[in-house]
Order: C-alpha cells, then sequence, then structure tokens
C-alpha cells in the first residue's frame, strides 16, 4: 500500500535567509573550511541559521549545498619531493607563463589552451627545456603530437631562433606530477623576453580539441617548469599557477537513498541527488516530484522542488513510528519517471544497518580535489553515514596530517556522521603490502612505510617500514587502532605477518576490483577476519565513486556496519566484532544466522590472539561472530532484501558453495541469455583483463539487448544489426555482460573472445550456468538463461550445515545481483576445538 503525505509547508525563508546561509558556507567551505571551524562565532551564527532557514523552515533538510568553483589544493598540503639545488633565487631568473582559455568547462567536452612562456634573465640555452606538468590522476586525453585531426593534438612554436621538439610522457614526472609534457630547444637559444606559445587541443587542423576527465575537478592545475641551462633540473615557476574547473554535465539520472535498517522511531534521512552520465552530481537538473511511501513517514513531504545548487539534498528529520515492514518511497518526477528508494527494513529491535566508505584519497596525496571537498561530498552527496580519509603515507606531510586531525574532530557528529581519522600504510607488498589504519581519536603518531614523498625527515625515527614494525608501533600508541588490508596497487601479503588484536577485516572490493581470495587464503591459516568493501577513489567522491575512463575498473564499493548507534566506539567494536558486509557499490540489507542447537561459546574477540577475552552463551549467532560448539550440524537462515532483482544467493562453508538460491524454477525461464565475464590477469597493479570479441546469433535475431554493469560508456558493449553484439571492456575481478533476449530459443549462440569461444543454443539450457575458464585469475566467462522478467528482490531461505571436526568453518554469503554488482558477507566462524 502507498501512503500520499500531507506538504509539510512551503519555504518561509527563501530569500534572505537562504542567501546568508550559502554566503556563510562559501566562506566556510570555498575560503578555508578548517580555518573558520576554530572559530567559535562562526561556527554558532553558521548553526543558527542552520537550524533557523532549514529545520523551522520546512521540517525536514533541505540543505543547500552550492556548487564548488575554483577549490585549489593548498601547495603547502600536497606531499612531493623537493628540489635541492636551484641556478639561484630570483624568481625573474626562469621565466613566467600565463594561460588563456576558459575558466569553467564541462566533463568530457573538447577545449582548447593556449600557455605562453616568456623567458627570464637566462633565457633559454640550447637542448634546455621547458615542461608542462600535469597531475597523475585524471582520465582526459592523453596529449599527442603526431595527428593534427585526432583529439588533444598539442602544437609548440616561439619566437626565437631554433627548433622545438615536443614529447609526451604519461608517467614522465614525480608523483603526483606524473603527466608531463616537454618543449626542448634545440639548435638554437632563446634570449630574455622571447617566448614559446603552446597550444593544447589544437583545432587549426581538424582536431576537435583536448578532452576533458569525466569527474568534477575543483582546479586542474598545470605546473610550468623550466630546464634553462639544460641541466636536466626542471624548476617549478614561481608565483606561476595555471589552472581551469572541470564541472558536472546535464542531468542523467535522479537517485533517492534510503539507509537499509531502522528501529521504529530512529530518525533518518532520505537523499536525492541528480548524476550527469559520469556519476557527478549535478545542478543542471530540477523538477518537481510528488512523494508516496510503502509505509508513513513523519516529516515526509508529499511534493519537493529539486533545484538544488550542489545536485543534492537531504531530507530530514525521518522517523517511522506506526509498524514495522519495508520501507519504499517513489518519487515521481514532472515527466514521468518514478525514483525509487530503498528497500528499508523497519524493526523493532537490533542493530541498524549503517553505510560507510573508510577509504579515499585527495589532491593532497595522490588524489583531486581538496579534503573539505571529500568529506562534504561523503556528508551531503552520497549520503555516508561513516568514512574516513586514507592517504598513502609516504606522502602525508606533517603539516596535512594535523588539518586531517583536526578536520576529523571537527566534522565528526556522534549520532549522525563518524568521521575516523587514519591513513594507508603503504608498504610494498614483500613487506607486507598495503593496510588502512584508523585511530578511534585524534592525537595518534603517524608511522610511515618511509618518507619517500614527505621532506620533513623530523620524525624519520617513527617509520615502520615492514608489517611487522608497523603492530609493534601501533601497539605501543596510546591512541586504539584497527586495521584493514586493502588491495590496492600494493596488495596486502597477508602471508607475511597477522595481528588479530589489530588486523580484524579485509577489504574484498574498491574502485581497483572484487578480491574474494583476500578472505579465502586466509582460511587455511585461520584467519578469523571480517569483510568490508570501500572505494579507494581517487576523485574526491567516497560512497559514489564512479571508474569514469581510467585504469579503475570498477565502482566502488561500501560497508554496512550492524551497531546499535552510530559512534566512533560502535564502529570500532562492529569492526572488532566483523559485525559487518561489503558490496560493490548498492546499498542491500543481508542477514545471515546459524541456529546452535545446543548452544555455543561466543568470543567478543579472537580467542587465538586474545584468550582471555569476554564470552557468552549464546544459541543463536550471526555474521562476524566466532563461537565453539558441539553441534555437528547448524541450521542457517538468510535474508535478502535488494533494491534491484536476486539473480542468486551462494551459501558458502570455507571455499565450497553448499546452496544456492535462485528466485525461479527452471519452469521459468525465458528467453533472456545472459553473458557475463569477469576476472584478472593476476593480483597486482596490472591486473585489468581485456575482453574483446563478439556474439553471433545464428537461426534467429536479438528481440531485445541491454548492457550489464557496464561502468564506462564509452567502452564498446553495444548491439549491431539484429544478428551480433560487439564488445571490448575491462574487468579486474568485478563482473560485467550483456542480456540478450532472443526471438528463437532454438537459435544458436556463438561467443568468440579473445580469451577463448563458447557455443550454446538457449532451449537447451536449464537453469545452471555454462561456464568458459579463461586462465588469469579466475579470469572466466559465464553464460546463463533466465526468466524474461525482472527477477525476486527479496530471499528467505535456510540450509542445515555439517561442521568441521577440526578447524574452522567459515559460513558466509556471496549475493549476486541482476544489475552486475555482488555483497558479500563476514563469514561466521564456527569451531569445535
Amino acid at each position: 500500500m502507498k501512503h500520499k503525505l500531507t506538504p509539510n509547508g512551503h519555504f518561509l525563508l527563501r530569500g534572505v535567509g537562504v542567501s546568508v546561509l550559502t554566503y556563510c558556507y562559501y566562506f566556510t567551505v570555498i575560503e578555508g573550511f578548517a580555518g573558520i571551524c576554530q572559530q567559535k562565532f562562526a561556527i554558532l551564527t553558521f548553526l543558527s541559521l542552520y537550524y533557523y532557514v532549514v529545520l523551522i523552515e520546512l521540517k525536514t533538510t533541505h540543505q543547500r549545498f552550492p556548487m564548488l568553483g575554483r577549490l585549489d589544493i593548498d601547495p603547502e598540503m600536497i606531499g612531493e619531493s623537493k628540489l635541492l639545488t636551484t641556478p639561484g633565487t630570483d624568481p625573474a631568473l626562469f621565466g613566467t607563463a600565463v594561460m588563456s582559455g576558459p575558466e569553467h568547462v564541462e566533463v568530457r567536452s573538447y577545449q582548447t589552451f593556449r600557455i605562453q612562456y616568456t623567458t627570464g634573465k637566462l633565457g633559454l640555452d640550447d637542448t634546455g627545456a621547458i615542461r608542462l606538468a600535469l597531475r597523475l590522476i585524471s582520465d582526459a586525453g592523453s596529449l599527442q603530437t603526431t595527428d593534427p585531426t585526432a583529439p588533444n593534438y598539442v602544437t609548440a612554436r616561439s619566437s626565437g631562433d631554433g627548433q622545438l621538439f615536443l614529447k609526451y610522457d604519461r608517467n614522465g614526472g614525480q608523483r603526483p606530477w606524473n603527466e608531463t609534457l616537454t618543449i626542448y630547444q634545440r639548435g638554437g637559444y632563446l634570449k630574455p623576453g622571447e617566448t614559446i606559445e603552446i597550444v593544447l587541443g589544437d583545432t587549426t587542423e581538424g582536431s576537435p580539441g583536448l578532452l576533458m576527465s569525466t569527474f568534477y575537478e575543483g582546479a586542474r592545475v598545470i605546473r610550468v617548469m623550466a630546464d634553462v641551462q639544460a641541466t636536466g633540473n626542471f624548476i617549478p615557476l614561481p608565483d606561476t599557477h595555471l589552472a581551469f574547473t572541470v564541472g558536472a554535465g546535464p542531468a542523467h539520472r535522479y537517485l533517492a537513498i534510503l539507509p537499509t535498517r531502522r528501529r521504529l522511531n530512529d530518525i533518518f534521512c532520505l537523499g536525492l541527488k541528480a548524476e550527469d552520465l559520469w556519476g557527478n552530481p549535478t545542478s543542471k537538473g530540477s523538477t518537481r516530484f510528488a512523494i508516496e511511501s510503502s509505509l508513513p513517514v513523519e516529516g515526509l513531504p508529499s511534493v519537493i522542488d529539486f533545484a538544488s545548487a550542489s545536485g543534492a539534498m537531504r531530507i530530514e528529520p525521518l522517523r517511522v513510528a506506526a509498524e514495522e515492514g519495508i520501507l519504499r518511497i517513489w518519487l515521481t518526477a514532472e515527466d514521468g519517471t518514478v525514483v525509487e528508494a530503498g528497500p528499508m527494513q523497519v524493526l523493532t529491535d537490533g542493530p541498524a544497518h549503517f553505510w560507510g566508505d573508510l577509504h579515499g584519497q585527495t589532491g593532497e596525496t595522490v588524489g583531486t580535489n581538496s579534503i573539505e571537498h571529500y568529506f562534504d561530498f561523503a556528508r551531503n552527496k552520497s549520503f555516508l553515514d561513516v568514512t574516513a580519509h586514507q592517504a598513502n603515507d609516504f606522502q602525508i606531510k606533517p603539516a596535512f596530517w594535523k588539518k586531517l586531525n583536526h578536520l576529523t574532530e571537527t566534522l565528526n557528529e556522534p549520532g549522525v556522521f563518524t568521521v575516523l581519522p587514519g591513513y594507508e600504510w603503504s608498504g610494498n607488498t614483500a613487506v607486507g603490502g598495503d593496510h588502512n589504519v584508523f585511530f578511534r581519536k585524534e592525537g595518534a603518531r603517524i608511522y610511515r612505510c618511509s618518507h619517500a614523498l614527505v621532506a620533513e625527515h623530523d620524525d624519520l625515527d617513527t617509520d615502520a617500514h615492514t608489517l611487522t614494525d608497523l603492530y609493534n608501533r601501533l601497539h605501543d600508541e596510546p591512541v586504539d587502532s584497527v586495521m584493514y588490508a586493502h588491495v590496492g596497487g600494493r596488495y596486502a601479503n597477508i602471508h607475511f605477518d597477522h595481528d588479530p588484536r589489530l588486523e580484524a577485516a579485509v577489504e574484498v572490493h574498491s574502485a581497483w576490483g572484487s578480491f574474494e581470495w583476500i578472505l579465502t587464503d586466509g582460511f587455511p591459516m585461520r584467519r578469523r577476519v571480517g569483510v568490508v568493501a570501500n572505494s579507494d577513489g581517487h576523485k574526491g567522491r567516497p560512497g559514489a565513486s564512479y571508474p569514469g575512463a581510467s585504469f579503475f575498473g570498477a565502482y566502488g564499493g561500501l560497508t554496512c556496519f550492524l551497531m546499535k548507534e552510530n559512534t566512533r566506539d560502535a564502529v570500532f567494536e562492529a569492526i572488532r566484532r566483523r559485525h559487518t558486509y561489503g558490496t560493490s557499490g548498492p546499498r542491500v540489507a543481508i542477514d545471515i544466522k546459524a541456529e546452535l542447537t545446543a548452544g555455543g561459546t561466543l568470543f567478543h574477540r579472537n580467542p587465538i590472539a586474545e584468550p582471555d577475552c569476554a564470552t557468552e552463551k549464546v544459541f543463536v549467532c550471526t555474521m562476524g561472530d566466532i563461537v565453539q560448539i558441539t553441534d555437528k550440524k547448524v541450521k542457517v537462515s538468510v535474508s535478502v532484501d535488494a533494491p534491484v532483482g536476486i539473480e542468486s544467493i551462494e551459501l558458502r562453508r570455507g571455499t565450497s558453495t553448499v546452496a544456492l538460491w535462485r528466485g525461479y524454477e527452471d519452469k521459468n525461464l525465458g528467453n533472456r541469455l545472459r553473458l557475463m565475464w569477469s576476472g584478472a590477469e593476476y593480483r597486482g597493479r596490472g591486473r585489468n583483463t581485456r575482453w574483446q570479441g563478439r556474439i553471433l546469433i545464428n537461426g534467429g535475431c536479438i528481440e531485445r539487448f541491454s548492457p550489464v554493469n557496464r561502468l564506462n560508456p564509452e567502452q564498446t558493449l553495444e548491439q549491431v544489426g539484429s544478428k551480433s553484439v560487439i564488445f571490448n571492456t575491462i574487468t579486474t575481478g568485478n563482473r560485467m555482460g550483456c542480456d540478450i533476449w532472443l526471438e528463437e530459443e532454438s537459435s544458436e549462440v556463438e561467443v568468440t573472445t579473445n580469451h577463448g569461444e563458447l557455443s550454446l543454443t538457449l532451449k537447451e539450457m536449464d537453469g545452471k550456468p555454462v561456464v568458459m575458464s579463461a586462465g588469469g585469475l579466475e579470469r572466466k566467462l559465464i553464460a546463463q538463461r533466465l526468466p524474461a522478467g525482472g527477477l525476486a528482490t527479496s530471499a528467505h531461505f535456510q540450509k542445515e550445515i555439517e561442521i568441521e571436526e577440526d578447524g574452522d568453518t567459515p559460513v558466509w554469503l556471496c549475493v549476486n545481483l541482476e544489475d552486475g554488482n555482488q555483497a558479500w558477507t563476514s563469514p561466521i566462524y564456527l569451531f569445535q576445538k
């Protein structure tokens, strides 16, 4: 049943109030978020206006966060190597540079920029050069100098003697300024005052221009450096700042987001945002929504005008007070488009669900955009409950560590928005590999793997060069901490060392891909860890980290924390008790419980490491629990409520699937053929696997075609004519593919890929998948017949499982969704002795 709700009233203070609030927010975020937060008067003023304009105005919070304009990163916060020697201290020695072109551009547009370099007092010697450097994290077009009709064509000309030679290198500079264009002076020299003009995206001979990135950048900076005496020592030009802003495109879709579980009378938020084609929140899309819900919701208006300057808004405070059930909210736009939020389980008691992305970077290290933008995005654009920032330790300057701690303390809101201080220990895989470190409160030391890009060496003696060193340092650190094992550029080496008192979870999914092996490799060693997923996004978009068109091949993950309240203490306890599960992006309500006939002893910590930990007698246990039992068998109950159809649920015992749930029977199978490819090359940084090929239909035609989990719109996955599909895509452990509805079930389907071939006929397929193994790391192509219509969004089933006599019996779930996404629960660790 849908409930129409009465309006809560109109905005009372649209003019002056909102203008003043916007003015305060501008100076808070744009002019120095951290600094203004230190001024108590500003805080009180801001909060007073917030309460008066927002809460009184509508009884729900329609927060307006203006689109950030140019938001440069403080250069003093950026970790990078510093020059040891320079030709002199006079800025006039090296020359100057200015840039002409648009100050604000749209994502994935073509643009032209002209940079004019004027030589300084020293001129520019024969074989000397100037260099343009851009940050590594970008999916803008790669510069090229060979084809004047193609995108990203670059030219250069000088006003002096000699010739110019251009060399582009995607990794020619030092992190984070890896991308370089070097313009060499040959066959002559330039006198003081002579110029070189570089045209990025020269359209003179037919090039469309320079292709912009797919994501918002508050300041796309171009650093200009000069080697005026041909020594190979490139000096950044002093007082030269060339930059432009990359903004979102027009609205492509609207998203509405709810929590997945709350108790009766719990306060919660409905998040609403508009996204462009590439997943950026955009203000270029306004509409009026009529709102209905499946349960009565206090505080929910019946109509809302969406015209957010930031592309997103929070509607709060909301609560369900009358009845338990499943809450779904439908928002119908003026053009008839329906946006659905939920499902949200409403229960009388038990833990609630709080969603987090605790892993991402910003421009102060290797990423983009500022840390202020990062935290604003987490709370107000992706509607997270929990977040943290995880910069590579070898690039964290002392000043940035101090600023990070100040921000996490300032922005942490117990009960509403939990922010943890922390960092990524980024040791090489040979000595432990990437691990995320989180602190319960501010003030802890940072124990780096090295000072590779930190010029300040006052604390070199605190470095922890190996994972074992880090464990020892953290045990001596007064501030409490927990750790995750992470698979990034330097994947965590779980065979090197493991301390259960600190390392409580493994990250099975991020923007780098999906990695079940980081969990299952530990089963033989009795590694009793929880499952989490995060983004490790480098674009400043925690909680909604789209891969764009770069080397990241997956959408960033999310972790669900099962907690009674949203506080730092509760988050730490959930991590240590492994009461977490991870997804590849969607918010799915998952529950798994084991019923113990004779009861069992539940350990609040891992008894292998802490034998004297607290225990209790239980007859039911849940994900993450470590329980000693005498039962030879246990009954496992599974419940899943998802926002999309559920393809299957794998109930696993260790690495074996002991039950496979499908929401349909063979008699329900239709004319839909699902083809999904997945896997990676290997475990390291170059794990991306390219899938290239064709699907050919013989003896029939394609009735309908739909890509599944294609996250990069520029990757080829499309129908050609009535009988074929072509693809050229990338997986990095995650899944993608397509659904094909066939006119004739007797049609023969031929799949040809660069990793192998598969032939099948739809009418001969039952519900079991057909698998083509393709080497690499779990690389495979799966063909499956599905019902023609949508799949069930809820699942409930039970299964009896036998318990191993020796060692652990990890019982866990892998949920496969119709849209290609997945979810994984922390195992229940059952053991007899």
